[in-house]
């Protein structure tokens, strides 16, 4: 449920936050005094559209936030979930979900799961034939909930060999283009001979070609430097210390370092003497190198990023050819794997029907049995369940589900969205929604103005409704109506005042005496001492 509403620059609300409660909590107030923008900023939440336009004027963002008390669902963090979103005027925006940046989608499906919201002319999911199935589907619960679940795990594998069958190159024309493709590639990257590590060594060799020059020059010059100058030089040294190393141990020290510093650069000399032989190149060699070098860049331009990559792919290229070869015998036994799962979801898929058949006429009696109890005595409600044909598998079956309705004496049924009262479809969805009040997933159902254009008797029936609901979902109901007022378990008055050149919204939890005399507003538009005693009347009766 949510516990707690914060927002800040929305429309001609300025920075309003709310507590909200379990079971029926009625918003009422003056008109344009911004009840619709509290609904609204719920259903932006929720991840509903948002327009700039909805920014209160003269500000650069909006910013709503709810704390939603939800200790069954997964991610709630000690049992709440905090959601934000922060909408500016440059058209940069943000969502967050315990503090986590979400996607506007992964915001809205996250809280489909926690809010449902309802207004008289905005009852989506219920005039939407493919949410019928779900609808029937949760009324029955585990009855058909193990047969289902089943189900769609087939259907799953289905859809995957389905797939696997399509790509399977089943047109021989194909089948051949493919195969000669992958077989000059193969044969390209074969007969190139390539080996791990030999780019690195390759490039190595290239840098050094192209500096030959400075290299044969610098190298000769340290050759000559080492053999001519230092290693003379330093063997005149030992000569000289040879001479003296009878005169005391410092000095036979200082030899023994100078012949061991001596042999280290006669062996230092002789490496840069290979080195400088390396670095002559002939113009054959450099052109070998070049050319290699250059095969494999193409064959990293086709293939992969690095020759790991170019013999990982020929690899892949290797097993798609001789699946392609032995395509047929693939394909057939992909053909009676795909058979034995549509025997089994063809099974299932019955026998869910029969369920569903079963159950809808339950369905229909239990809500026909609320619509009575809304002042909709002459309507009937059905379920039909066309069946699809054997070949038109889908995740819910073989059954096409739609809600029809009549709502007068004499009327052909017709399918629910042909509905066109307001009121009417309101009525139906609160007793849908009575009925299923028991397996809904969500915590908190938003009703805006669901009311409207009903008489007395029928709103008192929608207030009855609401508050049944609401012993086991928390309920927001934005009303005009006293006797749905009359109902809540929690009432709030909404209010504006204007200061300076700007309105504000204000919003405030009513104590008892002020619940009747809200009663009292609405019902006769002046608090008389009357109005006061019939408002007590409807409270009591709630």
């Amino acid at each position: 449920m949510i516990t707690t509403l914060h927002i800040k620059n929305v429309g001609i609300i300025d920075d309003l936050t709310v507590d909200f409660n379990e079971g029926l909590n009625i918003l009422t107030g003056e008109t344009g005094a911004g009840k619709t923008l509290i609904i609204g900023s719920i259903a932006i939440i929720a991840g509903g559209r948002f327009s700039k336009d909805m920014i209160r004027k003269g500000e650069e963002f909006s910013y709503i936030e709810a704390n939603i008390y939800c200790p069954e669902n997964g991610i709630a963090m000690d049992g709440n979930i905090i959601v934000s979103r922060e909408v500016h005027t440059n058209g940069r925006s943000s969502c967050k979900i315990n503090g986590r940046l979400v996607t506007v989608n992964e915001l809205r499906e996250t809280m489909s799961q926690l809010i449902e919201i309802h207004a008289q002319h905005d009852n989506q999911l219920l005039l939407n034939p493919a949410e019928h199935i779900l609808y029937l589907d949760r009324f029955i619960g585990e009855k058909l909930q193990d047969k289902k679940e089943k189900y769609q795990n087939l259907y799953q594998q289905y859809n995957k060999i389905k797939q696997e069958l399509k790509n399977n190159y089943g047109d021989e024309q194909e089948k051949a283009r493919k195969l000669d493709l992958l077989n000059y590639q193969f044969n390209e990257i074969q007969m190139a001979k390539l080996k791990l590590g030999e780019e690195e060594e390759l490039e190595e060799k290239s840098k050094m070609m192209h500096n030959a020059e400075k290299l044969q020059n610098c190298m000769n010059s340290i050759d000559i430097e080492l053999n001519e100058n230092i290693v003379s030089s330093i063997s005149n040294c030992i000569r000289n210390l040879e001479k003296i190393e009878d005169c005391g141990d410092i000095y036979k020290e200082k030899l023994a370092n100078l012949k061991s510093i001596y042999y280290d650069i006669q062996e230092m000399a002789r490496d840069i003497s290979y080195m400088k032989d390396e670095t002559e190149f002939d113009g054959q060699t450099q052109n070998e190198v070049e050319n290699r070098l250059d095969l494999i860049y193409s064959l990293k331009r086709k293939y992969g990023n690095s020759i790991q990559a170019i013999l990982e792919y020929q690899s892949n290229i290797d097993d798609e050819i001789n699946k392609i070869q032995n395509i047929e015998q693939v394909n057939k036994k992909l053909k009676t794997e795909l058979t034995e799962l549509e025997k089994q979801m063809l099974i299932l898929a019955k026998e869910m029907r029969e369920e569903r058949k079963t159950q809808s006429l339950k369905l229909s009696k239990k809500i026909n049995c609320e619509l009575a109890n809304l002042e909709m005595n002459n309507a009937k409600f059905s379920v039909q369940i066309d069946e699809i044909s054997e070949n038109n598998f889908n995740q819910n079956g073989l059954d096409k589900i739609e809600f029809f309705v009549c709502t007068n004496v004499g009327e052909e049924v017709k399918p629910l969205v042909k509905i066109a009262s307001g009121g009417e479809m309101s009525r139906i969805m609160l007793a849908i929604k009575t009925v299923l009040a028991s397996v809904d997933k969500v915590s908190t159902l938003v009703f805006d103005e669901i009311d409207t254009g009903m008489s007395g008797k029928a709103s008192k029936a929608v207030g009855e409704k609401l508050k049944q609901i609401s012993s086991k979902e928390q309920v927001l109901c934005i009303t005009h109506s006293a006797s749905i007022t009359a109902k809540g378990d929690y009432n709030y008055f909404i209010s504006k005042k204007i200061e300076g050149e700007k309105t504000y919204t204000h919003i405030k939890k009513l104590t008892e005496e002020e619940v009747i005399e809200e009663i009292a507003r609405i019902s006769s538009g002046n608090i008389t001492q009357i109005a006061k005693e019939h408002a007590k009347e409807l409270r009591k009766a709630g």
